[in-house]
């Protein structure tokens, strides 16, 4: 599957929650079962700067696939950074250079978090796309 069908999939199955307040709500409860970095992957180096509160990612390529690992001392950060780590988990470096995520602005999102959250989560994709970036180096 595409990671563009993957996000409209994502799209879709949010979208049934009409009540906005409601669609975060669920977005926190999925964030509690995204896999957390590891207590010594915690660091500086993995934290993103940019970001209002404490968010942690991490990536490991594994057989040509992305897989993220993130954490936030925030619930409603780690939701949104949650989706985005779900949206790109088990992509090819290349897929996730190439697309943009349009998933806050499609579920309604983006109107709704202040523009210092919505800089925080652009501080994110950049850095999963420089992770990207680094992946497609190593395997070159």
């Amino acid at each position: 599957m595409s990671l563009a069908e993957k996000q409209r999939q994502l799209v879709a199955k949010l979208a049934i929650i009409e009540d906005l307040h409601e669609r975060l709500a669920a977005l926190m409860s999925r964030a509690k079962r995204w896999p957390a970095p590891s207590p010594e992957d915690l660091t500086e180096d993995s934290r993103i700067q940019g970001c209002q509160s404490r968010v942690w990612l991490t990536g490991v390529l594994e057989s040509g696939a992305c897989r993220w690992r993130m954490e936030s001392d925030a619930p409603m950060v780690k939701g949104l950074v949650a989706l985005l780590c779900e949206l790109y988990d088990g992509a090819t470096p290349e897929a996730v250079l190439a697309l943009e995520p349009t998933l806050f602005d499609d579920l309604g999102i983006a109107r709704m978090i202040s523009p210092t959250r919505l800089a925080g989560l652009a501080s994110v994709r950049m850095r999963i796309k420089q992770i990207a970036t680094e992946f497609t180096t190593i395997r070159q």
